[in-house]
Order: structure tokens, then sequence, then C-alpha cells
């Protein structure tokens, strides 16, 4: 009886309403506790071998079978279908601040060096992305290089081989990046990218069926990493300025630098 009234005392705590219950909760005597397990409005079941508890209204359900538990999903992701966001909450990490404003601006310096005599373009070969301007680089100033060698050890394990040439896509305010899968001749099953300049939302959707899909937010200096089943079997893009929002919070698109690493492609056998 005594973990009867434990019971009761708990979901009353927790619930919004002062009803009939409280009467019973506060005042444990064997009969009324009897009394109120047999009433039809406000009811309480217990069950020896499955442990469930209901209680009306509000509605609360404790259940400790038959009910598939899904992971706790982060803030930067958001997903409608529990499968999807499932996979992207383990193939998708968003290291918000990843950069210092420092380390930021030191980028920035060097690569605007790398880019600047180009304009940007409204086409590209496998068209993938509209109004941009890219680049790779081999060498970095000292700073740096600390700086990329640090990024590639957070995203790389000792067994990877990230390509030694670094990519940099510049993105105008009015540039977007189109649905695409990474061609799998060129890099591995890990893809990772600094946001420079710009947040921007990302959207992964399922290359077999595009009406599945996930939203990702990449603030401004961060760091995403995508692998796995995100890499391999979601397209990616980054939303238009007028479609950039997540979570009904419209996230402002301006120019945006990625400075993105790869690895090397699987082994062809």
């Amino acid at each position: 009886m005594e973990n009867i009234y434990q019971a009761c005392l708990f979901i009353f705590q927790r619930s919004t309403q002062r009803t009939l219950l409280g009467h019973y909760f506060l005042n444990p005597p064997t009969a009324a506790v009897k009394s109120l397990s047999q009433s039809t409005s406000t009811f309480i079941q217990l069950k020896s071998r499955k442990k469930e508890c209901l209680i009306s209204p509000p509605t609360v359900r404790c259940s400790s079978t038959h009910e598939s538990s899904s992971v706790q999903s982060p803030s930067y992701l958001d997903a409608r279908d529990p499968s999807i966001m499932n996979i992207l909450v383990r193939d998708m990490k968003v290291h918000n601040d990843f950069l210092s404003e420092e380390e930021e601006t030191s980028l920035l310096d060097e690569v605007e060096r790398s880019l600047k005599r180009q304009r940007y373009l409204t086409d590209h070969w496998d068209d993938a992305i509209h109004g941009y301007r890219e680049t790779e680089k081999l060498t970095w100033s000292e700073k740096n290089t600390k700086i990329i060698e640090r990024f590639r050890q957070q995203v790389f394990s000792k067994d990877d081989v990230p390509l030694p040439h670094v990519h940099i896509l510049d993105i105008s305010k009015e540039g977007f990046i189109k649905p695409h899968v990474d061609a799998i001749r060129f890099c591995g099953d890990t893809i990772a990218g600094l946001c420079l300049l710009s947040s921007c939302v990302m959207r992964l959707a399922l290359e077999k069926d595009s009406s599945k899909y996930g939203d990702v937010y990449l603030p401004r200096r961060c760091l995403y990493v995508m692998r796995g089943r995100a890499r391999y079997e979601f397209t990616h893009e980054v939303l238009k300025s007028e479609e950039s929002v997540f979570k009904h919070q419209i996230v402002p698109r301006d120019r945006r630098i990625s400075i993105i690493c790869r690895n090397e492609p699987d082994a062809v056998e």
C-alpha cells in the first residue's frame, strides 16, 4: 500500500490540475486509495508484471515495455521523422564556437588573398552551386596551420587519411548550394567544414525520398561534421536567403565562406 501511495503522490505532484485526486493524495487512508482506484473519472492502474501508469486528464503514460525509445535530439537538428532524426543525431555533428573571433579573422585574411581576383560564378561543373567562388589551399601561415591541424584532429581518426588540399568555398549572399551528394570517387566517408562570416541552414534529405529530411542550423564560427549514412544516403544543400528558416525562426543569410576538409576516398577493389 505504501508503494501505491508513493505512485499516487508522484503523479499528483506532476499534474497541473487540482482535481479530486488531490484530496486522496494528501489523505492516504487505505479505504480512500481503494475507492480512488475504482473511480471512473480519474483512475490509476498499477500492474505487477508490466509497469504502467495512466492518469487523465492530463494524460501521462509510463511504460517499460513495448515502447521504442528515440535518442534525444540536439538543438541544432530539426526533423519530423524520428528515423531521420536518429540517423542525423548519430552522423551529423555541429560544434558551436569552434573558432574564436580572432581565429576567424586570421583565416579570412589569408583566404581573401586567394579569392580576391575571382568573380562569383552562377554555374558549377555539376550544377550544385549558384553564386560562388572557390579555390583549394595546400599551405597556410604558421598561425592558420595550427587551426587547420586542430580542425583535422577534431574530425578525423588516426586511421583516416585527410586530403592534403583544403577546399575553400565562398557563397555570395544571394548564392546557395543545391541538393547533391559529393562524388564518392573524390572523397571518403567524412566531410567537415568551418563556417565563416554568416550562419545558415543546411538541409539533408534522403536521396531516395526527398520528402524525408532534416534541417541543421550552422551558426557562424561552428564546425560541422557529416559522415556515414548522412554523407552517403542524404543529399545536402544550403537554403536560399528567402528559405533560410530553422524551427520557425528566420536565419539571416549573408556572404558565407566554408573551409572544408575531406578524407581520402575508399579504396576500390
